[in-house]
């Protein structure tokens, strides 16, 4: 292995990935602290609401979202790379402008929604103006353009140094609720004020380097006019809106069906065994949004960016063997002393989720490896099938054996996706000699 990081592109995912780790660390234990006072604040009932009220506005905007942040590094990074930055500059108006419309949609769309869906997804009639206020934050959840730019520019720091603010304004005025019996109004106070100030800090961070770059008026919004000079771009964009909304479905909507089939104390279980997942797979996600901007600089006709998917895989599901060990040996005591006894029953959860994650880290690079040669399609049509399939586990299984059937359903759709992933990927590899470095109507240099 010790030849792997003579590589400057392999140095540079797993340093990137450092940067976004120690983070997401301190993120990650602040976000624990946050559950943990809701948790201890309010009953299970209670709490289930205020986690399915966020997972609604989340599902929301996850599903209306556009994957700009993608699009900005896929055409984005070749221009930066050679300097051409009117190109640059089109590339990020489009994305800004798509943020823009597509937030407005989201909003309305949630809103008008959520007398209909309310009840089913567990938010209780008394409720629902916190809930109808908590949709404002949607449009703010569906900007991705600052994270693509910063990617681009190559400045993980700065987006290392904004993921910890969300979770510290969140961690400490969840202390300051818990302590002052703010009760159920306090948390959603907290949880507001700190999203809000959090997806702010992204945007004047990305405003910054854009000047320190000299790169002026890259967020004029545009959207048709733009794009008629950006060959591929509405069928790129287009086809990671629907893969990311499917993500969504997979993801943060399995807490809102968990919640329509057994009730929002079963959904307040599996989010909490979902937070220790997701914490725990923190590496693969870290190592995913360091690579993508790398490989992206390489010419996928060659060798080089498919060996850097092959090691970030082995180094990732290596990281993922120890890190289930590690949450099976401490998740029980973990979760007793920071939700309480109440919450243990998510521990069997967790059990089966942990075998997920050594498929999902190592399976983490072949996504980007699809889009880098232009296989996004691919890429869509393999999320579809394992998003259906593990929709129809997940309510089946939950039918039948109750909230484990969750948990098992889970691991299931990961393994799915990984499979149907991994054959366009072997395949792609194989005609990698068709594949050029450049976009679609990108000239070379």
């Amino acid at each position: 292995m010790r030849h792997w990081f003579s590589d400057g592109a392999f140095r540079a995912i797993v340093r990137n990935a450092s940067y976004l780790g120690s983070s997401n660390l301190v993120s990650a234990l602040l976000g624990l602290l946050a559950l943990a006072c809701a948790g201890r604040a309010m009953d299970p009932a209670l709490f289930g609401t205020l986690v399915v009220m966020q997972a609604y506005a989340k599902s929301v905007s996850d599903f209306a979202k556009f994957q700009t942040w993608q699009f900005v590094v896929q055409f984005g990074t070749p221009a930066l790379t050679r300097r051409d930055l009117d190109r640059f500059r089109d590339v990020a108006g489009f994305s800004f402008g798509l943020d823009l419309a597509s937030g407005a949609i989201a909003l309305v769309g949630g809103m008008i929604l959520l007398p209909l869906l309310g009840h089913a997804v567990g938010i209780d009639p008394t409720d629902f103006w916190w809930a109808l206020g908590y949709c404002t934050l949607i449009p703010t959840m569906t900007a991705a353009t600052p994270t693509g730019i910063l990617r681009a520019i190559d400045r993980f720091d700065l987006i290392a140094v904004q993921q910890a603010v969300t979770p510290f304004l969140r961690a400490v005025g969840s202390v300051i609720a818990y302590f002052g019996d703010l009760g159920f109004p306090g948390f959603i106070a907290t949880w507001y004020v700190s999203s809000l100030v959090g997806d702010g800090a992204l945007w004047w961070f990305a405003v910054r380097e854009l000047r320190r770059q000299n790169i002026d008026h890259a967020l004029r919004p545009g959207l048709f006019g733009v794009a008629r000079r950006i060959q591929g771009a509405w069928d790129f964009v287009w086809t990671t809106n629907f893969a990311h909304s499917i993500w969504s479905a997979r993801n943060a909507g399995s807490n809102v069906l968990v919640g329509i089939m057994l009730g929002p104390t079963a959904a307040g279980l599996f989010k909490v065994a979902l937070t220790f997942f997701d914490a725990a797979g923190t590496p693969a996600s870290l190592m995913q949004k360091s690579f993508y901007p790398e490989i992206r600089r390489l010419d996928p006709a060659s060798d080089r960016p498919w060996k850097l998917g092959l090691r970030s895989a082995a180094l990732a599901g290596g990281l993922g063997v120890l890190v289930a060990l590690l949450v099976i040996v401490v998740g029980k005591p973990l979760i007793a002393s920071v939700f309480g006894h109440e919450y243990l029953e998510s521990y069997a959860l967790l059990q089966v989720m942990s075998a997920a994650l050594v498929v999902s880290m190592a399976g983490f690079p072949l996504e980007s490896l699809l889009y880098i040669a232009g296989r996004q399609r691919a890429a869509l049509v393999a999320q579809a099938l394992a998003a259906v399939l593990y929709a129809l586990l997940l309510i089946a299984l939950t039918h039948y054996v109750g909230i484990m059937g969750a948990a098992i359903a889970y691991f299931g759709g990961q393994c799915l996706e990984a499979f149907f992933s991994l054959v366009p990927t072997v395949t792609a590899y194989r005609r990698r000699h068709t594949l050029s470095y450049y976009a679609p109507g990108e000239a070379g240099p």
